[in-house]
């Protein structure tokens, strides 16, 4: 329901863009999860040898492109036009050039937020002593790039909530729409892999020493990667005025906390549990009529098997089927949610489910819940959960529909 005094509003993600290791754009990042490619490779960026890993999932351009977005007259341009970083230059800067580009244009009077877990950390263990504002080291510094770059009315507002970030970010833009307080909310996200983070996780033993088995009973931790994606979301009427692709629409969201533990998610999965039974309840639907679930799945030993615990406990085991991408392009943190979303709309577009890259040997708790080939979507909605430090714990239920049901 909506107009002049509806109670709340729907919302729509009308439009996305996406980077990964797997390439720009969801049609490549959906093609090379179908054929089982892998973005991870041996990083070179810095030296690993002292570290439990030297896997991640990277995005060459990064690496070997270079030049800059330059500030001029207090604006950030692309002088020729391309994409670039340059050396001194925060990758996150480059990596959102190229996100911005693919999603082109949008309405000045849209909403801004953004989501990271560290913007440009990489600049300070540079150590430089330029304007760190100007150089996107800091959340506020990145807002207020993006916000400039597209010329929005709005300086924008960041969300920094672990690996979680992008999907409570996602959230908090559907609650701007649903209450009426806005019209279109564009939610960014984007994180690099540097040394800091890297390191920082290789000192917390969470790293695996190969590229990352979600739900594989010989897991032994996650593999960073990096990404960024753009989900713009609107209400009803600004969907049916401007929107240019068929939209998928957000129909339920919960977030909940664990407070068990600083850095491991709590055994029984009761934070997501919460999470997942207040975006079903919003949505008017009970959980054991969700068949598809796009887990967070790191391929971490307990972060897995809470989320086997949930799926086998709210769910029905013998007909969801879940799956992860992170043994493919790696755990992009703060972007992680936000990519997956992306995903989540493209696989609906398709009516299929990709497999889980790096999945072998099944946990024998997984059943045949995961996805090691594709699989059917036997309806057109998909659950997606995304944990992290902290016990923060995020769900958003994505449905598709047809043009007549907005």
């Amino acid at each position: 329901m909506e107009g002049r005094g509806a109670l709340t509003h729907s919302v729509y993600i009308t439009r996305t863009a996406v980077v990964t290791p797997l390439g720009e754009g969801s049609d490549a990042l959906f093609t090379g999860l179908m054929e089982k490619r892998s973005g991870i490779g041996v990083i070179s960026r810095f030296d690993t040898g002292k570290t439990a890993s030297s896997f991640a999932g990277t995005i060459p351009l990064l690496d070997t492109v270079h030049g800059s977005p330059r500030i001029l007259d207090g604006s950030p341009r692309i002088l020729d036009g391309s994409p670039r970083i340059l050396d001194g230059s925060p990758r996150i800067l480059g990596l959102t050039d190229i996100l911005l580009d693919q999603l082109g244009k949008v309405d000045q009077d849209t909403r801004l937020i953004v989501a990271s877990t560290k913007a440009g950390i990489e600049n300070v263990e540079r150590g430089e002593n330029q304007d760190a504002l100007s150089k996107g080291i800091f959340m506020s510094g990145l807002t207020d790039y993006i916000s400039r770059k597209l010329k929005l009315n709005n300086a924008g507002i960041n969300i920094n909530a672990a690996c979680a970030s992008s999907t409570i970010a996602i959230a908090k833009g559907a609650a701007l729409i649903r209450a009426g307080a806005a019209d279109a909310v564009l939610v960014c996200c984007m994180d690099v892999v540097s040394r800091f983070v890297f390191t920082g996780f290789s000192a917390l033993g969470a790293m695996s020493r190969e590229p990352a088995r979600p739900f594989d009973r010989h897991r032994n931790g996650l593999t960073l990667g990096e990404g960024a994606a753009a989900v713009l979301l609107m209400n009803s009427a600004r969907t049916k005025e401007s929107a240019i692709e068929l939209p998928v629409k957000i129909s339920g969201w919960g977030i909940a906390g664990d407070a068990v533990h600083l850095t491991a998610p709590a055994r029984n999965g009761m934070g997501l549990k919460r999470a997942v039974g207040a975006a079903c309840r919003m949505a008017g639907m009970d959980p054991v009529d969700i068949f598809a679930v796009n887990t967070h799945g790191t391929g971490t030993i307990y972060n897995d098997a809470m989320e086997l615990e949930v799926l086998k406990s709210i769910f029905d085991p013998d007909r969801v089927v879940a799956n992860s991408i992170k043994g493919a392009i790696g755990h992009t943190l703060g972007a992680a949610g936000g990519i997956e979303v992306v995903l989540c709309k493209k696989m609906i577009e398709k009516g299929i489910m990709v497999p889980t890259k790096g999945l072998e040997t099944p946990e024998k708790s997984a059943g045949k819940m995961i996805l090691m080939e594709p699989a059917i979507l036997t309806q057109n909605r998909i659950l997606t959960i995304n944990s992290g430090f902290g016990g923060i714990n995020a769900a958003l239920l994505i449905e598709g529909i047809s043009w007549n049901e907005i």
